[in-house]
């Protein structure tokens, strides 16, 4: 039996929410997109297309996930939810609080 509180540790990835870079996380320019390693929890992750590593930039100036993904063609849009999602799940991504974002 699984506990009720193992199923609602890590909250389910919403796009509908503002999302911006972990404060505790730094990005490395690379050829194939950035390194994010985060100094808490110590994690590494490859952002695999400069592209994410835009839009992962830029998450803080949109009131959701889904309008900093508004210029992404559809094709590619699939993706990287996927890739926001594995970031929001490896903490290297947080949502904002309500009243933070753009200025």
């Amino acid at each position: 039996m699984t506990s009720p509180s193992a199923a609602s540790a890590v909250p389910a990835f919403d796009a509908a929410r503002p999302y911006r870079l972990n404060p505790s996380v730094a990005l490395r320019p690379e050829p194939f997109g950035a390194l994010a390693y985060h100094f808490g929890n110590r994690r590494l992750s490859f952002l695999k297309a400069p592209e994410l590593v835009d839009l992962v930039r830029g998450l803080d100036r949109h009131p959701s996930v889904e309008e900093a993904l508004a210029g992404v063609p559809a094709a590619r849009r699939d993706a990287l939810l996927r890739a926001l999602a594995s970031l929001a799940a490896a903490d290297m991504i947080v949502p904002q609080r309500s009243g933070t974002g753009a200025q």
